[in-house]
């Protein structure tokens, strides 16, 4: 008799895309992934992080998630669940408890004893030891010292995450070698491929780590925080990637699950396909071409389709900009909703060739992507790749004391 596990991350429950909410998308989801739990015989679901979207969930994304956790109790399938970055341990972890007795682990931030880390599952001659490994905080993995340097304290995070994994290789070796062994992890993997919608993570994704720091001992690696599924340096180190898709630079992914197959310390592991509930599109060419398009758009999804415009169109025209306006604000019958929309000119000067669009504002922007542009605009600035480390440092500083909160 085999375990069957299911490897899933980064649910971002709360998650709004261009203040459209997506939670329709993740009920979807989650009937989905019920059905595939109920047909695949699942005895165990992971979730590798960023259960939610924000630090502090509203009440309808606390309520979806419970929701969904109630609805799994029937299935007798054990859940362990960690924190991301995105995530505040104490959030995680105030049910904590309670979940234990209803067969939900949940880690919300490192804790003190690594044993707590450990979840040991037998069921009839199989058994499969998996380490709960939830996103390393700077502070769970390096003492900060006075006047280090940006590059000091990049190189004390990576040897910190080397480390606490090697303690926890440790603790393996010393209580259950010998078993299978999954390690789950939220972190960036160095050679990921990444999307647009991943919050930067310790310093801009500059302490990656390499595959080697997971060591030798674990059967699977169940990643989260990269939104594309995919593997890394190995077969069996993996991002489950998230089930939808959270920004229009993932509007081609294939979005998946994990099944993973533990037979004695045999581990197997296959992608299983995430339906998709609606399209994210883009829609581009001169005025004339997007509203063809726009016009002969034909949609099967269970949701409305979501899109971007991008006219282009080889001289700036006042008409151009308003006819774009028009097509932001036009009524499409509900079967596609236009969300940003952008307008390029050929023949312009560097520095005006891009026009927003109506539907674009601030919070089309990350915060570093505006902050370059700011620095861009200003020719006496010479350091500007200094800067933008530092700026980066500082959003590092607001992120952890939101998570604390």
């Amino acid at each position: 008799m085999s375990i069957k596990i299911l490897h899933t991350a980064d649910w971002h429950i709360g998650k709004q895309l261009h203040k459209i909410d997506l939670a329709p998308d993740m009920e979807l989801f989650f009937d989905w992934l019920l059905l595939c739990i109920q047909e695949q015989k699942i005895d165990v679901l992971l979730m590798s992080g960023d259960l939610f979207d924000q630090a502090n969930p509203s009440q309808a994304a606390m309520t979806q998630y419970y929701q969904f956790l109630k609805r799994l109790i029937p299935l007798s399938c054990k859940v362990i669940i960690t924190g991301g970055n995105h995530d505040s341990a104490h959030v995680i972890n105030a049910p904590k408890e309670l979940l234990q007795l209803l067969d939900i682990k949940v880690v919300g931030g490192v804790p003190e004893d690594i044993s707590e880390l450990f979840v040991d599952i037998e069921i009839g001659d199989d058994s499969v030891v998996i380490a709960a490994v939830p996103f390393l905080k700077d502070r769970d993995i390096r003492n900060a010292a006075p006047g280090e340097s940006y590059s000091d304290k990049i190189q004390l995070i990576k040897e910190g995450i080397a480390g606490y994994f090697k303690s926890v290789n440790d603790y393996y070796n010393s209580n259950y070698s010998g078993k299978a062994y999954i390690l789950m992890a939220h972190l960036f993997a160095q050679g990921a491929s990444i999307s647009d919608s991943e919050r930067e993570i310790q310093i801009g994704n500059q302490a990656s780590v390499v595959s080697a720091v997971f060591g030798e001992e674990p059967h699977y690696i169940a990643l989260g925080h990269i939104h594309r599924p995919q593997m890394v340096s190995r077969p069996f180190i993996r991002y489950s990637g998230s089930p939808i898709a959270l920004s229009f630079s993932e509007k081609k992914d294939v979005k998946e699950v994990v099944l993973v197959t533990v037979d004695g310390t045999s581990v197997t592991y296959e992608a299983l396909a995430v339906p998709k509930f609606r399209k994210l599109v883009s829609i581009t060419g001169t005025i004339e071409e997007v509203e063809a398009k726009i016009a002969a758009y034909q949609s099967e999804s269970v949701l409305v389709d979501l899109a971007e415009i991008i006219v282009e169109e080889e001289s700036e025209n006042i008409a151009h900009i308003k006819a774009l306006e028009n097509i932001l604000t036009s009524d499409l019958d509900g079967k596609l909703q236009i969300l940003k929309g952008s307008i390029h000119f050929k023949n312009t000067t560097v520095g005006t060739s891009k026009l927003l669009g109506q539907g674009e504002d601030i919070k089309d922007f990350s915060a570093v992507q505006l902050f370059q542009k700011r620095l861009e605009q200003d020719e006496s600035v010479t350091n500007s790749t200094e800067l933008i480390h530092a700026f980066k440092e500082i959003l590092e500083g607001l992120d952890a004391v939101e998570l604390d909160d």
